[in-house]
């Protein structure tokens, strides 16, 4: 299996004033094709800002970060866009759906800057929507009324509909009850199984439980990194 996030003594230092907080020192990981990882840490440890860089929407300060072979650093900003819109697939807390646009259109907006035809595009945002989970009766359904559960899914059929390298979760059960994020959580291991490579960024030591490797963030550095043998806990003791 070949690496497709190698991050090789990542740094991020932020500065206000004459004040420079360093927020990641030193970070040196590798994350392979197919792998289910989940990067846990507090409040503040850094793991959001690593998050960024691995979506390309930031860049380290120092160190390197390589994206499916690709140095982020050497890429215009155009070139870095193509790289978030057709290598990486993000799902958020907050969903981030269009509230009184259609199911169907919320998925498609990927493919409306890629020049997909219409027929594939329909074709394609099935495909994502069943993939996820989502029932057919429900994709000419506005956003605004469908229920949590159902807006993270179609936002996790978003982030599949252009076929990504790396789907990136940021704390995806964040804003959902605990059978709504159980259902999530195993949304997620079955794109796994399928073959999907999937980060998933979060505090919840149940939600990381749920990956096949665990990565550990204190204070911008790694504590821990080790696979994770039991990931298919009960719902027993899921934070709602």
């Amino acid at each position: 299996m070949k690496n497709i996030i190698n991050c090789s003594t990542v740094t991020k230092t932020f500065t206000t004033g004459d004040v420079a907080t360093t927020v990641l020192k030193g970070l040196t990981f590798t994350i392979k094709e197919g792998e289910f990882v989940a990067i846990i840490g507090p409040s503040g440890s850094g793991k959001s800002t690593l998050m960024h860089i691995l979506g390309a929407l930031d860049s380290p300060t120092t160190g390197k970060y390589e994206l499916d072979g690709h140095d982020v650093s050497k890429l215009s900003d155009n070139e870095l866009a193509e790289v978030r819109g057709r290598k990486i697939g993000f799902v958020f807390q907050s969903f981030n759906l269009l509230p009184r646009v259609s199911v169907e259109r919320n998925v498609q907006l990927p493919l409306l800057y890629t020049n997909t035809p219409i027929a594939e595009r329909q074709k394609r945002t099935h495909a994502a929507l069943r993939n996820a989970g989502m029932d057919a009766s429900h994709d000419h359904h506005r956003s605004n009324q469908l229920s949590g559960g159902q807006m993270q899914r179609v936002a996790i059929a978003r982030a599949l509909v252009n076929d990504p390298s790396l789907i990136l979760a940021d704390e995806p059960t964040g804003n959902l009850d605990q059978k709504t994020g159980q259902i999530v959580l195993e949304t997620f291991q079955k794109l796994n199984n399928e073959g999907r490579t999937i980060v998933l960024i979060t505090h919840d030591q149940y939600v990381a439980a749920h990956a096949n490797r665990i990565i550990r963030i204190l204070d911008g550095n790694i504590v821990e990194d080790r696979a994770n043998d039991s990931h298919h806990p009960s719902m027993k003791g899921i934070d709602a």
